[in-house]
């Protein structure tokens, strides 16, 4: 198996990022299934039919050159995927603060559960028979809450106890 793909926004530092440049991954996890679904761009709920809150992983790097905090990995990044009438649909992933100097991260996205998870919730919605997955947790550090853009945003999974 090739090494894991990861997308990383510029070394931006906003509370949260959307993929585009994914899509055609998502759409070839789909495709034998669904024929065609877009890309929403918009980072909005206005005009959603579907909101499912999940995590993917990821890694981050603060960008402050004066903290001890090189960086971190998350078992735990929070993800808002959104879907919309005609099989459009987006994901919303949310940045993590550094725990040394409260300064959000610069995250690289871990591609395969970003990909795995926005292909799966895609199916369900469009009523193709999809067998539920069991997702083990992987050992990582506790979620802090207080450095979760999502739980800020009220969609971590975390801020509801769903895991």
């Amino acid at each position: 198996m090739p090494g894991k793909k990861s997308s990383k926004p510029k070394a931006e530092t906003r509370t949260s990022f959307m993929f585009p440049s994914l899509h055609q991954d998502v759409m070839e996890a789909i495709a034998d299934q669904i024929p065609s679904a877009r890309f929403y761009p918009h980072d909005s709920d206005r005009g959603s039919n579907n909101k499912y809150s999940t995590n993917v992983m990821g890694k981050f790097k603060c960008n402050n050159n004066a903290c001890r905090q090189g960086g971190w990995g998350s078992k735990v990044v929070s993800i808002l995927i959104r879907g919309y009438p005609g099989n459009e649909y987006n994901a919303v992933v949310f940045n993590q603060r550094c725990k040394s100097c409260n300064r959000l991260g610069i995250m690289t996205l871990d591609e395969e559960s970003y990909v795995d998870r926005v292909a799966y919730r895609v199916k369900k919605w469009a009523g193709v028979l999809t067998e539920q997955r069991v997702y083990v947790p992987k050992k990582g550090p506790p979620h802090e809450s207080s450095l979760c853009e999502g739980c800020k945003r009220g969609v971590c999974r975390k801020v509801f106890g769903w895991e």
